[in-house]
Protein backbone atom coordinates (compact mmCIF):
# COMPACT_ATOMS: atom_id res chain seq x y z
CA UNK A 1 0.00 0.00 0.00
CA UNK A 2 1.46 3.34 -1.08
CA UNK A 3 1.91 6.31 1.23
CA UNK A 4 0.43 9.55 -0.03
CA UNK A 5 -0.43 13.18 0.58
CA UNK A 6 -4.04 14.34 0.14
CA UNK A 7 -4.61 18.04 -0.54
CA UNK A 8 -7.65 20.21 -1.21
CA UNK A 9 -8.17 23.85 -2.07
CA UNK A 10 -11.76 25.05 -1.95
CA UNK A 11 -12.88 28.54 -2.93
CA UNK A 12 -16.23 30.06 -3.68
CA UNK A 13 -16.54 28.57 -7.16
CA UNK A 14 -14.67 25.24 -7.21
CA UNK A 15 -12.84 22.63 -5.16
CA UNK A 16 -9.51 21.34 -6.42
CA UNK A 17 -8.15 18.09 -4.99
CA UNK A 18 -5.00 16.06 -5.54
CA UNK A 19 -3.42 12.88 -4.27
CA UNK A 20 0.37 12.72 -4.49
CA UNK A 21 3.02 10.16 -3.67
CA UNK A 22 5.64 11.00 -1.06
CA UNK A 23 8.06 11.61 -3.92
CA UNK A 24 5.84 14.46 -5.13
CA UNK A 25 4.43 12.59 -8.11
CA UNK A 26 0.75 13.03 -8.98
CA UNK A 27 -1.37 9.95 -8.32
CA UNK A 28 -4.83 11.41 -8.97
CA UNK A 29 -6.53 14.75 -9.47
CA UNK A 30 -10.13 15.96 -9.18
CA UNK A 31 -11.90 19.27 -9.71
CA UNK A 32 -15.41 19.64 -8.35
CA UNK A 33 -17.98 22.36 -7.66
CA UNK A 34 -17.52 24.37 -4.48
CA UNK A 35 -18.46 22.74 -1.18
CA UNK A 36 -16.87 24.92 1.54
CA UNK A 37 -17.87 24.44 5.18
CA UNK A 38 -19.71 27.77 5.28
CA UNK A 39 -22.13 26.42 2.64
CA UNK A 40 -22.52 22.72 3.45
CA UNK A 41 -21.27 22.61 7.04
CA UNK A 42 -18.05 21.16 8.40
CA UNK A 43 -19.44 17.60 8.39
CA UNK A 44 -20.75 18.02 4.84
CA UNK A 45 -17.38 19.16 3.53
CA UNK A 46 -15.61 16.34 5.33
CA UNK A 47 -18.01 13.79 3.82
CA UNK A 48 -17.51 15.19 0.33
CA UNK A 49 -13.74 14.98 0.78
CA UNK A 50 -14.02 11.35 1.84
CA UNK A 51 -16.15 10.57 -1.23
CA UNK A 52 -13.66 12.35 -3.49
CA UNK A 53 -10.75 10.40 -2.03
CA UNK A 54 -12.60 7.11 -2.57
CA UNK A 55 -13.21 8.06 -6.21
CA UNK A 56 -9.58 9.01 -6.78
CA UNK A 57 -8.44 5.70 -5.31
CA UNK A 58 -10.84 3.88 -7.64
CA UNK A 59 -9.33 5.77 -10.57
CA UNK A 60 -5.84 4.69 -9.52
CA UNK A 61 -6.97 1.05 -9.46
CA UNK A 62 -8.63 1.41 -12.85
CA UNK A 63 -5.53 2.97 -14.38
CA UNK A 64 -2.96 0.58 -12.90
CA UNK A 65 -4.88 -2.67 -12.48
CA UNK A 66 -7.79 -2.80 -14.95
CA UNK A 67 -10.40 -5.35 -13.93
CA UNK A 68 -9.00 -5.78 -10.43
CA UNK A 69 -11.29 -5.75 -7.44
CA UNK A 70 -11.23 -2.57 -5.40
CA UNK A 71 -9.58 -2.95 -1.97
CA UNK A 72 -10.65 -0.88 0.99
CA UNK A 73 -7.64 1.42 0.55
CA UNK A 74 -5.10 1.92 -2.22
CA UNK A 75 -3.02 4.47 -0.33
CA UNK A 76 -2.37 5.46 3.25
CA UNK A 77 -2.59 9.21 3.69
CA UNK A 78 0.36 10.41 5.73
CA UNK A 79 -0.47 14.10 5.47
CA UNK A 80 -3.62 16.00 4.49
CA UNK A 81 -3.69 19.74 3.80
CA UNK A 82 -7.25 21.03 3.55
CA UNK A 83 -7.63 24.72 2.74
CA UNK A 84 -11.08 26.21 2.29
CA UNK A 85 -12.61 29.64 1.96
CA UNK A 86 -14.25 30.71 5.19
CA UNK A 87 -11.83 28.97 7.56
CA UNK A 88 -10.53 32.25 8.94
CA UNK A 89 -11.53 32.22 12.60
CA UNK A 90 -9.98 29.71 14.97
CA UNK A 91 -13.36 28.27 15.94
CA UNK A 92 -14.12 27.59 12.25
CA UNK A 93 -10.84 25.75 11.82
CA UNK A 94 -11.44 23.75 14.98
CA UNK A 95 -14.97 22.73 13.94
CA UNK A 96 -13.68 21.55 10.59
CA UNK A 97 -10.71 19.77 12.16
CA UNK A 98 -13.05 17.93 14.51
CA UNK A 99 -15.24 16.92 11.54
CA UNK A 100 -12.43 15.46 9.43
CA UNK A 101 -10.60 13.74 12.30
CA UNK A 102 -13.21 10.99 12.16
CA UNK A 103 -11.85 9.75 8.83
CA UNK A 104 -8.79 7.47 8.60
CA UNK A 105 -7.06 9.72 6.07
CA UNK A 106 -7.03 12.63 8.56
CA UNK A 107 -5.64 10.77 11.56
CA UNK A 108 -1.96 11.30 10.82
CA UNK A 109 -0.60 14.67 9.69
CA UNK A 110 -3.29 17.32 9.16
CA UNK A 111 -3.24 20.97 8.11
CA UNK A 112 -6.47 22.97 8.13
CA UNK A 113 -6.42 26.58 6.98
CA UNK A 114 -8.07 29.24 4.89
CA UNK A 115 -7.66 29.13 1.10
CA UNK A 116 -5.43 32.23 1.02
CA UNK A 117 -2.32 30.64 2.54
CA UNK A 118 -1.96 28.17 -0.38
CA UNK A 119 -1.83 31.15 -2.74
CA UNK A 120 0.93 32.68 -0.62
CA UNK A 121 2.92 29.43 -0.60
CA UNK A 122 2.47 28.85 -4.34
CA UNK A 123 3.66 32.35 -5.15
CA UNK A 124 6.89 32.60 -3.22
CA UNK A 125 9.44 30.81 -1.06
CA UNK A 126 10.26 34.06 0.77
CA UNK A 127 9.79 33.96 4.53
CA UNK A 128 8.22 37.43 4.50
CA UNK A 129 5.39 37.88 2.03
CA UNK A 130 1.80 39.02 1.58
CA UNK A 131 -0.89 37.43 -0.59
CA UNK A 132 -4.07 39.06 -1.85
CA UNK A 133 -6.68 36.82 -3.42
CA UNK A 134 -9.27 38.29 -5.75
CA UNK A 135 -11.58 35.58 -6.99
CA UNK A 136 -15.31 35.40 -6.33
CA UNK A 137 -14.53 37.53 -3.28
CA UNK A 138 -11.39 38.91 -1.68
CA UNK A 139 -9.06 38.07 1.18
CA UNK A 140 -5.49 38.66 2.29
CA UNK A 141 -2.88 37.03 4.50
CA UNK A 142 0.72 37.81 5.32
CA UNK A 143 3.64 36.25 7.12
CA UNK A 144 6.96 37.57 8.41
CA UNK A 145 10.26 35.84 8.99
CA UNK A 146 9.67 36.46 12.69
CA UNK A 147 6.73 34.06 12.59
CA UNK A 148 4.10 36.78 12.81
CA UNK A 149 1.03 36.47 10.59
CA UNK A 150 -1.69 38.85 9.47
CA UNK A 151 -5.16 37.87 8.36
CA UNK A 152 -8.54 39.47 7.67
CA UNK A 153 -12.06 38.33 8.49
CA UNK A 154 -13.22 38.73 4.87
CA UNK A 155 -16.88 37.97 5.49
CA UNK A 156 -18.39 40.77 3.43
CA UNK A 157 -19.55 44.30 4.10
CA UNK A 158 -19.66 43.78 7.87
CA UNK A 159 -15.88 43.29 7.82
CA UNK A 160 -15.33 46.23 5.48
CA UNK A 161 -14.91 44.23 2.27
CA UNK A 162 -15.40 45.39 -1.28
CA UNK A 163 -14.33 43.72 -4.50
CA UNK A 164 -13.89 40.39 -6.23
CA UNK A 165 -15.68 38.85 -9.17
CA UNK A 166 -19.16 39.04 -7.68
CA UNK A 167 -18.72 42.70 -6.79
CA UNK A 168 -17.31 43.55 -10.22
CA UNK A 169 -20.16 41.72 -11.96
CA UNK A 170 -22.68 43.54 -9.80
CA UNK A 171 -21.02 46.86 -10.63
CA UNK A 172 -21.28 46.08 -14.36
CA UNK A 173 -25.02 45.46 -14.00
CA UNK A 174 -25.58 48.47 -11.72
CA UNK A 175 -23.82 50.99 -13.94
CA UNK A 176 -25.35 49.53 -17.11
CA UNK A 177 -28.86 49.72 -15.64
CA UNK A 178 -28.40 53.35 -14.59
CA UNK A 179 -26.99 54.29 -17.99
CA UNK A 180 -29.95 52.63 -19.68
CA UNK A 181 -32.62 54.50 -17.71
CA UNK A 182 -30.83 57.84 -17.58
CA UNK A 183 -29.83 57.96 -13.91
CA UNK A 184 -26.16 57.42 -14.59
CA UNK A 185 -23.49 58.44 -17.08
CA UNK A 186 -23.21 56.79 -20.47
CA UNK A 187 -21.08 53.67 -20.53
CA UNK A 188 -20.48 50.84 -23.00
CA UNK A 189 -21.32 48.50 -20.15
CA UNK A 190 -24.91 49.14 -21.24
CA UNK A 191 -24.20 47.17 -24.42
CA UNK A 192 -21.58 44.72 -23.16
CA UNK A 193 -23.47 43.48 -20.10
CA UNK A 194 -26.66 42.24 -21.84
CA UNK A 195 -24.54 40.69 -24.58
CA UNK A 196 -22.47 38.76 -22.03
CA UNK A 197 -25.69 37.49 -20.44
CA UNK A 198 -27.18 36.41 -23.76
CA UNK A 199 -30.02 38.96 -23.85
CA UNK A 200 -30.64 42.09 -25.90
CA UNK A 201 -31.16 44.93 -23.42
CA UNK A 202 -30.78 45.99 -19.81
CA UNK A 203 -34.56 45.78 -19.45
CA UNK A 204 -34.23 42.05 -20.16
CA UNK A 205 -31.37 41.83 -17.66
CA UNK A 206 -33.42 43.47 -14.93
CA UNK A 207 -36.46 41.33 -15.67
CA UNK A 208 -34.30 38.21 -15.90
CA UNK A 209 -32.92 38.65 -12.39
CA UNK A 210 -36.35 39.67 -11.08
CA UNK A 211 -38.02 36.51 -12.41
CA UNK A 212 -35.09 34.18 -11.83
CA UNK A 213 -34.49 33.36 -15.49
CA UNK A 214 -30.95 34.71 -15.12
CA UNK A 215 -28.66 32.90 -12.69
CA UNK A 216 -27.30 35.13 -9.92
CA UNK A 217 -24.53 32.63 -9.28
CA UNK A 218 -23.09 33.57 -12.69
CA UNK A 219 -22.68 37.25 -11.80
CA UNK A 220 -18.93 36.85 -11.03
CA UNK A 221 -18.46 35.75 -14.65
CA UNK A 222 -19.30 39.30 -15.72
CA UNK A 223 -16.07 40.73 -14.31
CA UNK A 224 -14.23 40.45 -17.69
CA UNK A 225 -16.86 42.83 -19.13
CA UNK A 226 -15.62 45.55 -16.78
CA UNK A 227 -12.03 45.07 -17.92
CA UNK A 228 -13.06 44.97 -21.58
CA UNK A 229 -14.83 48.31 -21.17
CA UNK A 230 -11.91 49.78 -19.24
CA UNK A 231 -9.48 48.66 -21.92
CA UNK A 232 -11.61 50.60 -24.42
CA UNK A 233 -11.25 53.74 -22.29
CA UNK A 234 -14.74 53.75 -20.77
CA UNK A 235 -14.59 56.16 -17.82
CA UNK A 236 -17.23 54.37 -15.75
CA UNK A 237 -15.44 51.04 -16.09
CA UNK A 238 -12.09 52.68 -15.38
CA UNK A 239 -13.50 54.04 -12.11
CA UNK A 240 -14.59 50.54 -11.09
CA UNK A 241 -11.18 49.10 -11.97
CA UNK A 242 -9.46 51.87 -10.01
CA UNK A 243 -11.51 51.05 -6.94
CA UNK A 244 -10.72 47.36 -7.27
CA UNK A 245 -7.00 48.16 -7.54
CA UNK A 246 -7.32 50.40 -4.48
CA UNK A 247 -8.83 47.53 -2.49
CA UNK A 248 -6.04 45.14 -3.48
CA UNK A 249 -3.36 47.63 -2.45
CA UNK A 250 -5.23 48.58 0.74
CA UNK A 251 -5.18 44.93 1.81
CA UNK A 252 -1.49 44.60 1.00
CA UNK A 253 -0.49 47.80 2.79
CA UNK A 254 -2.52 46.91 5.88
CA UNK A 255 -0.85 43.50 6.06
CA UNK A 256 2.63 44.98 5.64
CA UNK A 257 2.01 47.50 8.42
CA UNK A 258 0.58 44.89 10.76
CA UNK A 259 3.58 42.64 10.16
CA UNK A 260 5.97 45.54 10.70
CA UNK A 261 7.72 44.96 7.36
CA UNK A 262 7.14 48.21 5.48
CA UNK A 263 10.08 49.85 3.75
CA UNK A 264 11.77 46.60 2.71
CA UNK A 265 11.62 44.30 -0.33
CA UNK A 266 8.58 42.08 -0.06
CA UNK A 267 6.62 40.04 -2.61
CA UNK A 268 2.92 40.81 -2.88
CA UNK A 269 1.45 37.60 -4.27
CA UNK A 270 -1.67 38.17 -6.35
CA UNK A 271 -4.06 35.39 -7.32
CA UNK A 272 -7.59 34.15 -7.58
CA UNK A 273 -9.65 33.95 -10.74
CA UNK A 274 -9.84 37.71 -11.36
CA UNK A 275 -6.14 38.43 -10.89
CA UNK A 276 -4.85 35.20 -12.43
CA UNK A 277 -6.47 36.28 -15.70
CA UNK A 278 -4.04 39.25 -15.67
CA UNK A 279 -6.53 41.93 -16.82
CA UNK A 280 -4.21 44.65 -18.08
CA UNK A 281 -6.11 47.69 -16.73
CA UNK A 282 -6.28 46.17 -13.24
CA UNK A 283 -2.68 44.95 -13.13
CA UNK A 284 -1.35 48.34 -14.28
CA UNK A 285 -3.45 50.18 -11.70
CA UNK A 286 -2.30 47.88 -8.87
CA UNK A 287 1.36 48.20 -9.80
CA UNK A 288 1.12 51.99 -10.05
CA UNK A 289 -0.55 52.33 -6.65
CA UNK A 290 1.87 49.89 -5.04
CA UNK A 291 4.89 51.74 -6.48
CA UNK A 292 3.66 55.01 -4.97
CA UNK A 293 3.00 53.63 -1.49
CA UNK A 294 5.59 50.89 -1.02
CA UNK A 295 8.30 51.17 -3.73
CA UNK A 296 10.31 48.18 -2.48
CA UNK A 297 7.35 45.81 -2.63
CA UNK A 298 6.81 43.92 -5.86
CA UNK A 299 3.89 41.98 -7.28
CA UNK A 300 3.93 38.29 -8.21
CA UNK A 301 0.90 37.01 -10.11
CA UNK A 302 0.14 33.33 -9.56
CA UNK A 303 -1.48 31.48 -12.44
CA UNK A 304 -0.80 28.01 -11.04
CA UNK A 305 -3.76 26.45 -9.22
CA UNK A 306 -3.84 27.22 -5.48
CA UNK A 307 -3.96 23.48 -4.80
CA UNK A 308 -0.25 23.58 -5.62
CA UNK A 309 0.25 25.82 -2.60
CA UNK A 310 -1.73 23.43 -0.40
CA UNK A 311 0.50 20.59 -1.58
CA UNK A 312 3.67 22.57 -0.89
CA UNK A 313 2.37 23.33 2.62
CA UNK A 314 1.82 19.60 3.18
CA UNK A 315 5.27 18.62 1.95
CA UNK A 316 6.87 21.43 3.95
CA UNK A 317 5.29 19.90 7.06
CA UNK A 318 6.75 16.52 6.09
CA UNK A 319 10.21 18.08 5.78
CA UNK A 320 10.44 17.28 2.08
CA UNK A 321 13.69 17.88 0.22
CA UNK A 322 14.04 20.61 -2.44
CA UNK A 323 13.98 17.88 -5.10
CA UNK A 324 10.61 16.59 -3.86
CA UNK A 325 9.21 20.13 -3.73
CA UNK A 326 10.34 20.61 -7.33
CA UNK A 327 8.49 17.42 -8.28
CA UNK A 328 5.35 18.70 -6.55
CA UNK A 329 5.56 21.86 -8.64
CA UNK A 330 6.02 19.84 -11.82
CA UNK A 331 3.06 17.67 -10.91
CA UNK A 332 0.62 20.51 -10.26
CA UNK A 333 1.90 23.67 -11.97
CA UNK A 334 -0.48 24.76 -14.69
CA UNK A 335 -2.71 21.74 -14.07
Amino acid sequence: MAQAVFVADGGGSKTDLALLGLDGSLLARSRQPAFPPYEVGAAGTAERLDQALDKMQAEIISATMPGAGLPDEVVTVEMAALCFAGLDWEYEKQEFTDAVRGYPWARHGLIVDTDTFPLLRAGTDEATAVAVICGTGMNCVGRAASGATAWFAAIGEVSGDWGGGRQLGTEAIWHAARAADGRGPATILQELTPKALGVKSMDEVTLGYHTGSLDEDAIPELSPVVFQAAQAGDQVALSVVDRQAEEVVAYAMAALRRLGVTGQPCPIVLGGGVLAARPEPLVKAIEAKLAMREPLAYSVIVTDPPVLGAALMAFDALGASPAVLDEVRRSLSGA
